[in-house]
């Protein structure tokens, strides 16, 4: 949970300064990239519970890629 409001925090940081400035727009550039990223990592979490609801996949498996998917995210 810390961790998401920390990626917050830092999306709401690089908001801030905008357009004011160079800095601003790479920031804003990567929190765009972030978001990307993160939205990846949901579309493959909602994947992954619709593999196990399905039987493709065994709990330990789930566990297992659950593990790698959070273990690389900021916000899960």
């Amino acid at each position: 949970m810390n961790k998401k409001y920390l990626f917050i925090g830092v999306l709401l940081i690089l908001g801030v300064t905008g357009c004011s400035s160079k800095a601003g727009n790479i920031g804003l550039g990567a929190g765009a990239a972030g978001a990307a990223y993160e939205y990846s990592n949901k579309r493959a979490i909602e994947k992954l519970d619709k593999d196990l609801q399905e039987g493709k996949i065994t709990k330990d498996e789930y566990d297992r890629r659950l593990r790698e998917i959070e273990s690389r995210s900021i916000v899960y």
